[in-house]
């Protein structure tokens, strides 16, 4: 349904040590890089997910309300990927954990970015 998600920074190499690992951790990759972005997607696919400088020169800023949701194969890659996360820089808004009240399976966590977006790690498979 998505084509690609776009985040906005302000310091693309704080942002690219945040995504390296964290997308790392969940098999993804960098595919693109130039001085104003970075592209990451799935291995054999294009970039899905940009980092960028916003096209009109004016400071990146965090939208309330707004979450990145990225999807883990397992409950060990949304550990793996917070852990890498806040090693990175990023804050914690929720460490790994099961949130039933999503539904039965959903295990997730939430960290912000070195700019403050809001990024949802999440399993939805059973243990």
């Amino acid at each position: 349904m998505f084509s690609h998600m776009t985040v906005g920074s302000n310091d693309m190499a704080r942002s690219k040590a945040f995504y390296d690992g964290v997308t790392g951790a969940l098999g993804l990759v960098r595919h693109m890089e130039f001085p104003d972005g970075i592209g990451y997607g799935l291995k054999g696919g294009r970039p899905q997910l940009w980092i960028v400088r916003p096209l009109d020169k004016k400071t990146a800023s965090v939208g309330n309300g707004i979450t990145i949701g990225l999807e883990a194969d397992t409950r060990a890659a949304v550990d793996a990927a917070y852990a890498a996360g806040m090693a990175a820089g990023g804050s914690d808004e929720g460490r790994p954990g099961l949130r039933p009240h999503y539904h039965p399976n959903y295990y997730g966590a939430y960290v912000r970015d070195p700019e403050g977006n809001k990024v949802c790690i999440v399993c939805h498979r059973p243990a």
